[in-house]
């Protein structure tokens, strides 16, 4: 597995892996739900995920095995995490760790002091296990504010 800058041409690839750990990974934060799966998937599209990857204020990176991407993750430059999903097939591999272990280094190298992220309840307990802490009580389910300072 390499973790390497996301490029254009990666991005209809990349949005399939959002899209399908939306719907396959994350159950327990939409249930099944037509309409929440939509509200978040909107955006998910490779016109966006190129805009994203062109964007200077983000920092994109993709997960690859071969040409294969097994995870996508994001981080804008002043170290706020926006995406980290991986493929179905890919998950319980260290794949996500090693996503956030990148964007964590990132930040660093932009001197930032801490990352912050909003978490879904699927992926609750791996940002805690990193050591990431809930900043304040949830307002709804479907989202955590998550902060990590950085040694």
């Amino acid at each position: 597995m390499e973790i390497r800058g996301a490029r254009t041409e990666d991005a209809g690839q990349a949005c399939t892996v959002l899209r399908r750990s939306i719907q396959e990974l994350c159950h327990a934060d939409h249930n099944g739900d037509a309409a929440r799966l939509a509200d978040w998937l909107f955006n998910k599209t490779p016109e966006n995920v190129a805009a994203w990857i062109r964007n200077p204020q983000s920092l994109v990176f993709d997960a690859t095995e071969g040409e294969t991407i097994l995870g996508v993750a994001a981080m804008t430059n002043t170290g706020k995490i926006t995406l980290n999903y991986v493929s179905p097939e890919a998950r319980f591999r260290g794949i996500s760790k090693a996503l956030i272990d990148r964007l964590e280094a990132q930040a660093r190298e932009l001197g930032l002091d801490r990352c912050t992220l909003n978490s879904t309840e699927t992926a609750r307990q791996f940002y805690l296990s990193l050591g990431y802490q809930e900043q304040i009580a949830p307002t709804n389910e479907a989202c955590r504010s998550m902060a990590k300072a950085l040694i």
